[in-house]
């Protein structure tokens, strides 16, 4: 589920779901956050590195989960996805990520929270939630404006389009594009660089580094919380994952002129 490898006070980890193209279940949520938990703790790391197996990097979560969460009888994960964002948020050293492939979802905002991001040349991201008629999360409605800026984060997160490698540096999402067989070699050698210092240096600048930020990513997460409690099991999020499980294209059109002749009847 989740591969963990130390080298020169790095530790790797690879998400290893790769039939699912390392897509979220509960259970790769809760590995993910025992596994930050316990870098976070371990003092003999300096500096963490997250990527992934095969072609992609993470498609997000899992959609067979959010169907059936949608269904009702769901049972939750220890950590979820509430977890596993808390400790990104928390996470108190260098996190590096070297995002190999597709990144759908978390799979994307996930960089919000990287304090360096390099990128396969073949890699790109989306972040697909007006496709899924959802909203953004993982406070990338705060993070992506932040790093990017409002119009560039806007079409990011509203457009549910693909955003290339070459873009990703373009727009300030990620620090370098390098070839694929590059990638981790590329990212360690400046892992390395970091790992190299002192921890607890290295704690307090990054602490520093984000004071600034103060309460502002957690507001963010509370307020696409509200939107996906929302949104979740609606009537458009019903209707894009029926249509991903038919293998078509949704009709949100058809979704909101129905909400429309409700609320003029009612």
């Amino acid at each position: 589920m989740i591969r963990t490898e130390d080298t020169d006070r790095v530790r790797i980890l690879t998400l290893d779901r790769p039939d699912a193209l390392n897509a979220f279940n509960e259970a790769l949520y809760d590995a993910t956050c025992e596994a930050l938990i316990d870098a976070a703790a371990d003092p003999s790391v300096a500096v963490v590195v997250i990527t992934g197996t095969g072609r992609a990097f993470s498609a997000g979560t899992d959609l067979v989960e959010m169907a059936q969460r949608n269904a009702g009888g769901f049972v939750n994960g220890k950590h979820g996805f509430p977890g596993m964002v808390d400790q990104l948020a928390a996470f108190p050293k260098p996190l590096f990520l070297a995002v190999n492939g597709l990144g759908l979802g978390i799979g994307a905002t996930v960089i919000g929270f990287a304090d360096m991001v390099f990128m396969s040349t073949d890699a790109r991201i989306k972040c697909p939630f007006t496709s899924l008629g959802v909203a953004p999360e993982a406070a990338s409605s705060h993070t992506f404006p932040a790093l990017i800026g409002r119009q560039r984060a806007a079409w990011v997160l509203l457009s549910s389009e693909w955003i290339s490698a070459e873009e990703c540096v373009e727009l300030g999402l990620a620090f370098k594009a390098v070839a694929p067989d590059e990638l981790m070699a590329e990212t360690l050698r400046h892992a390395k660089v970091l790992a190299s210092k002192s921890v607890a240096s290295l704690v307090e600048s990054k602490r520093v580094l984000l004071a600034a930020l103060g309460d502002s990513i957690e507001r963010a997460r509370e307020r696409e919380n509200d939107a996906f409690k929302l949104l979740l099991g609606g009537p458009a999020n019903r209707e894009a994952l029926t249509a991903f499980a038919e293998r078509r294209d949704p009709d949100f059109a058809a979704v909101d002129a129905r909400a429309a002749t409700l609320d003029g009847d009612a």
